[in-house]
């Protein structure tokens, strides 16, 4: 499953036409204008991948908070891939038909931005601006003490000031009443750099 999310995410960044590769790759395949970052991409379908192993073998209660701006080619391929882009989206379907629609709407006029946004099943939140995916993992642990939030920090937004007070939130969990030294032990949470 991993290495076909890739190859989706791949083809949303510089296919535009060819998406089986039933012939020899020309120029007349490639984009001629690339968006979305390949660099985070990979790191991002491997986390989705894993954490939908884990949910499905341990029936787990699980958000998967990605900050990566221009991650959207991974998230979109796992939606893909798994049958819910195509339930919302029945003209892109799972042929190669589906698979070339996909790429080609992909940061393309009409398409869909190279970002997750709110068309992308499964999101809950875009704003737009970098830096909210810790405080938003913070807030989603805070509020459900039940729920495993796993949570990829971009590297754009890991400059930002709103990143740079996210890492203050800990402090906070004694001060509420949140038990640090046992559910709120560091190493317990899932936090990627992507």
């Amino acid at each position: 499953m991993w290495r076909f999310s890739v190859y989706l995410s791949v083809g949303q960044i510089y296919l535009y036409d060819n998406p089986l590769l039933k012939k020899p790759l020309t120029l007349e395949h490639v984009k001629t204008r690339l968006l979305g970052h390949w660099g985070t991409t990979p790191g991002l379908n491997f986390t989705y991948v894993h954490l939908n192993r884990i949910i499905k073998q341990y029936d787990l209660n699980v958000i998967d908070v990605t900050g990566p701006g221009h991650g959207g080619p991974g998230l979109v391929a796992n939606t893909y891939l798994e049958g819910t882009y195509s339930e919302l989206y029945p003209n892109i379907s799972q042929d190669e038909q589906g698979m070339k629609k996909l790429f080609t709407q992909f940061s393309f006029p009409g398409g869909i931005p190279s970002h997750v946004a709110p068309e992308t099943p499964g999101s809950i939140n875009e704003g737009g601006e970098l830096g909210y995916a810790l405080s938003h993992s913070y807030g989603a642990a805070f509020d459900n003490p039940d729920l495993l939030v796993a949570c990829v920090v971009g590297d754009g937004e890991a400059e930002t000031g709103a990143m740079a007070t996210s890492w203050h939130s800990n402090k906070f969990l004694a001060v509420h009443g949140f038990p640090t030294e046992e559910r709120w032990d560091f190493g317990d949470a899932l936090c990627m750099f992507g």
